[in-house]
């Protein structure tokens, strides 16, 4: 039989445990057709000629918010450690756009003010007009004084889409929200964001879909999660399906605000049932949150917070409430996804679970934590005891991204509850690896180079080593695991016959470099259902 596609001469690691290892992989009709050495690989239409480099399924990212990519009029802020250079990136883009209303920024780091969180006095006299930024993790916003007042903040009104932070001392608000995110993907939220923020435009928010998925597709993903969806922009990814723009295959996590009632998911459930669905698109879990982040020391946690004393945080919900309604979900027949940092929030969590397995009598509903960042010893083998998935990003756990703030917020006798990975793989626990895009650079790269060293970009600051993996295991969590986090296993995932044709080619052979030139590689190939979405060669022009 002719093959649509043969790629040969590499080293083709198929994570089937049955043929772990190949030499070439042919596609046809957009599906595996032989996978084996490349002696006895058939003839094909098109042949390209990998020269040694490595092929692996393409990478399943988990955990990818594509309605937060960068938007091309807000100011990045990414990677900025000083006040000035803030207050200069700001100034500056206020004077080149004059048309602007609003001057909207991303990407803030809690630490750019050494020893407290910023504050709108921070930005007196860099702008008249009214600004807004988001923080790299998108839980906390920064506001200017005019902000303030065009919200009516100063005025003590209340905000749908997060928790203006008051000074105690004098009444007045600080300029800081926290619960930004939880709040603002709610209905009031939303709709309050799109009236008062123009960044929030529906507009604005497709083009970020579609720079995103531009990304995803140069850096080798061809599954996304887009973890957390409201249900009024469903809409944006069915235009993006009708123009033809959804590259990877995307999956939307539908966002379940806090409070809302029954009502809401039966609206869920209408949504899964009337909005089209097709390869590249599909409804999939549903998304809560347990608690916020340990940075703005809003996360849940089992003992206070090392530098602020009686205080634990707080989960999003009472956790009664929280466990009937996990119940619930459960019962309806969701799969479950909960945001969950802190020790605490993983355990009310992990509680509820088994709480709707025994109620419900339901199995491998694989239901799964995200992001599992600080993890109480106890807890660790309940993971792969109740079936849950750890839903885990290792750039999160480098330390120029966690020093100073989560760090010094947990204390140094906790840190060996950070990000477990090894741990959790040795455990039996099924793991996905994700880039929490935009909290974290999209490219998996990065996130391979973290999890093997636990150690900055510029490979400073290891921290918590024993934690750390090699390059094997992390790239499963990147593919199959992604495919058995979500029930796609039988499909995606490894690199055998029958299976989808998802594929990357990579620059070199990742397994014959050091950790630190994994940053200096790329994805050369692209492809999904055996076309070519990214060719940096283009050795695919016709596919």
């Amino acid at each position: 039989m002719l093959a649509d596609t043969l790629l040969t001469g590499g080293r083709i690691r198929t994570f089937d445990d049955g043929q772990p290892w190949a030499q070439a992989i042919a596609l046809t009709d957009g599906v595996i057709t032989y996978v084996g050495p490349a002696a006895e690989a058939p003839v094909a239409r098109r042949t390209v000629q990998l020269e040694g480099r490595l092929v692996t399924p393409g990478v399943n990212d988990t955990h990818n918010h594509l309605l937060l990519g960068f938007d091309d009029l807000a100011v990045s802020l990414e990677g900025v450690t000083s006040l000035d250079e803030v207050r200069r990136r700001i100034a500056e883009h206020s004077e080149t756009h004059p048309e602007l209303d609003w001057i909207c920024a991303e990407n803030a780091l809690y630490s750019v003010v050494e020893g407290r969180r910023p504050n709108a006095d921070d930005l007196v006299g860099v702008t008249d007009r009214p600004v807004f930024i988001t923080t790299y993790d998108q839980h906390s916003v920064w506001l200017n004084r005019p902000a303030l007042a065009a919200l009516g903040i100063r005025s003590g009104d209340e905000i749908a889409w997060g928790r203006p932070e008051i000074d105690a001392p004098t009444g007045e608000p600080t300029g800081w929200v926290t619960d930004f995110y939880t709040g603002a993907m709610t209905t009031d939220g939303l709709a309050g964001l799109q009236r008062d923020i123009p960044m929030y435009s529906p507009d604005r928010r497709y083009r970020k879909i579609l720079s995103s998925l531009e990304m995803a597709a140069e850096v080798g993903i061809t599954s996304v999660v887009e973890p957390q969806v409201p249900l009024a922009e469903l809409d944006l990814f069915a235009r993006a399906e009708r123009e033809g723009k959804l590259t990877s295959r995307v999956t939307a996590a539908i966002f379940h605000p806090v409070g809302a009632d029954g009502d809401f998911r039966s609206r869920i459930t209408d949504a899964i049932r009337e909005t089209p669905q097709h390869e590249r698109f599909t409804l999939g879990p549903v998304k809560l949150y347990a608690d916020d982040v340990i940075e703005p020391h809003t996360a849940a946690m089992l003992q206070d917070y090392a530098n602020r004393p009686g205080h634990r945080g707080y989960p999003s919900m009472d956790p009664p409430e929280f466990t009937k309604l996990f119940i619930e979900l459960d019962r309806l027949g969701y799969q479950v996804h909960t945001h969950a940092t802190g020790d605490w929030g993983i355990q009310l969590t992990l509680d509820s679970i088994e709480a709707a397995q025994r109620a419900n009598h339901t199995v491998d509903r694989r239901h799964g934590i995200v992001h599992v960042e600080c993890l109480a010893p106890e807890d660790l083998p309940r993971f792969k005891d109740l079936g849950v998935v750890a839903a885990m990003q290792p750039r999160h756990a480098s330390p120029d991204l966690v020093a100073g703030t989560w760090m010094e917020n947990v204390g140094e006798e906790r840190w060996d509850r950070a990000w477990r990975f090894r741990s959790m793989i040795e455990s039996g626990a099924r793991v996905t690896f994700s880039s929490d895009w935009q909290v974290g650079e999209m490219d998996p790269l990065v996130g391979l180079y973290s999890a093997m060293t636990r150690a900055g970009l510029d490979g400073s600051g290891a921290w918590t080593q024993d934690e750390r993996l090699g390059l094997d295991p992390t790239l499963r969590a990147y593919t199959l695991g992604g495919a058995e986090a979500f029930h796609t296993e039988d499909k995606l995932g490894k690199l055998t016959a029958g299976y989808l044709g998802d594929i990357v080619v990579w620059s070199t052979d990742l397994y014959a470099v050091e950790p630190a030139a994994l940053l200096e590689q790329r994805a050369d190939l692209t492809i999904v259902g055996g076309r070519a979405i990214h060719d940096v060669h283009g050795e695919l022009p016709d596919a």
